[in-house]
């Protein structure tokens, strides 16, 4: 026999290899099995008290600590399924869902959001990570970039939804997240993300909504705070705008 062989037929790199493909199956396992402690069961979509587990099967719970102090268990505890303000366009399983009232707020498509924790996001220090200029004196805009505070925000209909009251700056990236934009004739502000406005001289223009669709934006509870929940809502929003704002842009290109 040649060094390493324990009999003629095996030798110890034949083990080694044998424990690695051993090992590696074992760890695709782990990976697929705490992938599914989010999102599962499944919901087939059938009406019907049915859940899907998948393969492989969900993990026990566990515990997780977060910084705050709060403890989140995963998988989730099972819910009742949330009501869905939308409704199938054909009986068959798998069909296309439409909104069903308002589709800006029916959280579906391009409005969906998920359901984040009702609370501010934090930086490092503690403090609330999002807020407005008006309680931070210690930063402004650049000089060479547009102030927008006092400009006319324009929607899509070329029509004048508010005026730019204060602007929300991110206090870990140091950049701006939103423009709080009071509205005309109404003591009422919303926040519009930087994403979906066009910053010129002149004014702000929006186009994934039109002028009279900012009175339904999701609001924000405290004045000078956002939550992380209050975030998806007011982006998902706006997201929805991009295809449900008029009934042109639900129809096909071509």
């Amino acid at each position: 026999m040649q060094t390493g062989a324990i009999t003629q037929y095996i030798d110890v790199a034949q083990l080694v290899l044998y424990m690695f493909w051993i090992f590696f199956f074992g760890l695709i396992y782990y990976l697929l099995q705490e992938n599914h402690r989010d999102g599962y069961p499944l919901d087939p979509g059938t009406g019907r008290d049915t859940k899907m587990d998948g393969w492989p099967p969900i993990p026990s719970p566990k515990t997780y600590k977060l910084a705050n102090g709060d403890e989140v268990v995963m998988p989730y505890p099972l819910k009742g399924p949330e009501f869905l303000q939308a409704e199938p366009r054909h009986r068959w399983i798998g069909s296309p869902i439409e909104p069903t009232g308002n589709p800006l707020l029916a959280g579906v498509g391009p409005g969906a959001w998920a359901n984040r924790a009702d609370v501010p996001d934090h930086t490092p220090e503690g403090e609330a990570k999002i807020v407005p200029l008006r309680v931070n004196p210690d930063y402004h805009v650049a000089h060479q970039d547009h102030d927008p505070r006092g400009l006319p925000v324009i929607g899509a209909d070329n029509e004048v939804a508010g005026t730019v009251k204060e602007l929300w700056m991110d206090k870990s990236e140091m950049l701006f997240r939103y423009i709080e934009v009071k509205l005309n004739d109404s003591d009422k502000t919303v926040l519009l993300p930087v994403p979906f406005a066009r910053i010129t001289d002149e004014h702000v223009k929006v186009h994934a909504i039109l002028a009279h669709q900012f009175a339904d934006v999701p609001g924000h509870r405290e004045a000078n705070q956002v939550t992380m929940l209050e975030e998806e809502k007011i982006a998902a929003y706006y997201g929805a705008g991009t295809l449900y704002a008029t009934p042109e842009r639900q129809e096909p290109l071509v």
